[in-house]
């Protein structure tokens, strides 16, 4: 039956037909209340998220306010560290202290606040959680992450090998001192390299050419291969007694020669300005020193570049080398190239407008065609290194003549000002990432045989050098000269920066630690040692050196009282830094 058919009464009886509707009127009240409910239930829902999603704002904004806090007191930290670099040494220079130059002095400043920050701070920071990814090609450089439907970016730091994975540096104060090595190369060298091409002294750089040549090109070639092959017999030997844990090839080997092998005596040729050593002498170990980093950076691009055919990608391939030879050369002839090209076209537009009417933007112009130099050659292939050394000497040569007098003086003072605190500056950073930096390798064997390597090396070039040299040259390169040479040989500036552009892998990491020590040892105790080592060798000192306009009106000859100028032996003890008299002979 049918819920709508009518149903017949019996007798007596009453029976009505309902429809069904009405039998959901009792339930009513009941559906009523839980669609209330169920509506209260999914605004509260909404209202919740909107609160999670505001504290999540909240916190990102806490977040980045907290970093930049960070930044703020990572930055300050090194503008005390300058600040108190300079008071200090404007006290060592009117007390006249010698024996510690300003770079060794701001590298003892960058450890003591390594130690505090590194001691002294507490961790501020976590890593909640580790996630494994199935990567079969390569790590990404950026990973976006899916996480409640929010995408989160993420950068590549680096490796990190499975023994160091719990130590990962979980102090943000430590992470933000921790500066892109990119930051030393595009920032903090060109100046600089620019600087030392500036401020050349082209007279005595341009007579010295040739052997300056031999000593930068034929000598660090000689060093590092001299350094890398020692190496390799040291890791061979590190590989027999187990304390190799990672791979270490020949390649690492002539690399490590590579970056080493650039000289940086800042602390020698210092002092050998405020005591007016030998010009000649001056000369050759600043002309060495400037093109050798050039080449030193070129030597290791090449050997990076270094890939023979086959399986095995570390073994000598004649093909390989040859091309590793021919990309050394058109990288440091297409460097030199744009350099001095870049240097020219400043020249001519300095010449042939009128910018010499307004000094501002002509020291500005000035300044934004240097740097561009250095830019310009890393974004062509180049190296800009080479680049804007020989913008420098370009600019020295042609373009400061056309300059004012006024932009002449400003030029000269912002560069060297620049060259300055960047100098500090990375000689600062340098004490502090022997305890900041997190991937340090610490090897005996290799530290020792590293600094008995640069010894030999640096011998095994100076003195055949010097030999061959000495055969065609009419001022001859004297046994002190020599030695004084071979002592000089410090580390500093290019190869902490070549060291610390790769750390990625094991035998990189190594190096770095290497090179630091290194460059420690070397500025501290050779830096230190210049002044008695001066006085031992009886070189000269005390000599002054002649403006361009005397120069070309007279030639002068200084003599020791008493003594023939013609048989005027080497100085002796008595006679160091004595200077008493002068004779003036006239061009006929």
């Amino acid at each position: 039956m049918e819920p709508s058919d009518a149903v017949h009464p019996g007798p007596g009886r009453a029976v009505w037909a309902l429809s069904p509707r009405l039998l959901l009127l009792p339930l009513l009240p009941v559906l009523l209340g839980r669609g209330l409910r169920a509506g209260a239930a999914a605004s509260s829902s909404g209202a919740a998220a909107e609160d999670s999603s505001a504290m999540e704002e909240l916190a990102t904004e806490k977040e980045a306010e907290e970093s930049h806090r960070q930044d703020s007191v990572s930055l300050l930290t090194f503008i005390l560290l300058l600040t108190l670099t300079i008071l200090t040494i404007w006290l060592f220079k009117h007390r006249r202290v010698r024996f510690l130059h300003e770079t060794g002095l701001a590298m003892i400043y960058g450890l003591i606040v390594g130690v505090i920050l590194r001691y002294g701070t507490p961790a501020t920071s976590g890593h909640d959680k580790s996630l494994s990814c199935t990567q079969e090609d390569r790590a990404f450089s950026t990973l976006l992450v899916n996480v409640s439907g929010k995408f989160f970016e993420y950068t590549l730091k680096g490796e990190i090998s499975p023994g160091k994975i719990n130590s990962v540096e979980q102090n943000d104060m430590l992470r933000k001192v921790t500066f892109d090595p990119e930051v030393f190369f595009n920032i903090l060298l060109p100046p600089i390299i620019f600087h030392a091409g500036y401020s050349l002294k082209k007279r005595h750089f341009f007579r010295n050419l040739g052997s300056i040549l031999a000593y930068a090109f034929l000598g660090t070639a000689v060093s590092c291969f001299i350094i890398g092959n020692l190496m390799y017999g040291v890791v061979k030997l590190m590989k027999i007694v187990g304390q190799l844990s990672d791979k270490f090839y020949y390649t690492d080997c002539l690399f490590f020669g590579a970056i080493i092998s650039a000289t940086d005596p800042v602390t020698v040729l210092a002092i050998f300005n405020e005591l007016h050593a030998d010009v000649d002498l001056y000369a050759l170990l600043f002309g060495e020193s400037v093109l050798n980093d050039a080449v030193a950076i070129v030597l290791s691009s090449s050997i990076v570049a270094y890939q023979p055919a086959g399986l095995n990608t570390h073994a000598f391939d004649a093909a390989a080398f040859f091309k590793s030879v021919g990309i050394f050369l058109g990288i440091f002839s297409g460097s030199f190239t744009m350099g001095a090209v870049t240097g020219v076209v400043t020249a001519l537009v300095t010449k042939f407008t009128k910018l010499h009417c307004f000094p501002l933007l002509e020291t500005a112009l000035f300044f934004l065609m240097s740097w561009s130099t250095f830019l310009l050659a890393e974004a062509c292939g180049f190296t800009g290194v080479v680049a804007v050394l020989f913008c420098g000497i370009t600019q020295a040569h042609y373009t400061y003549n056309n300059l004012s007098v006024e932009s002449r003086s400003r030029s000269k003072q912002l560069f060297e000002v620049l060259h300055f605190l960047a100098e500090n500056f990375i000689f600062s950073y340098m004490g502090l990432a022997l305890f900041t930096f997190q991937k340090h390798v610490f090897s005996p064997i290799f530290i020792i045989g590293a600094f008995v390597a640069i010894f030999l090396g640096r011998a095994a070039h100076i003195y055949p050098l010097s030999f061959f040299l000495n055969l065609g040259r009419r001022h001859k390169i004297g046994w002190n000269f020599q030695h004084m040479m071979m002592f000089s040989g410090l580390r500093g500036a290019m190869a902490f920066a070549l060291a610390i552009r790769d750390t990625a892998s094991y035998a990189r990491q190594m190096m770095f630690t290497t090179t630091l020590l290194i460059v420690f040892f070397t500025v501290w105790v050779i830096g230190g040692g210049t002044t008695p080592m001066l006085s031992w060798l009886n070189i000269r000192v005390g000599v002054e050196e002649l403006s361009e306009e005397d120069q070309n009106e007279h030639r002068w000859q200084y003599f020791r009282v008493g003594v023939d100028p013609d048989q005027d032996p080497p100085p002796n003890n008595d006679s160091f830094q004595v200077l008493q008299g002068y004779s003036q002979v006239k061009r006929i």
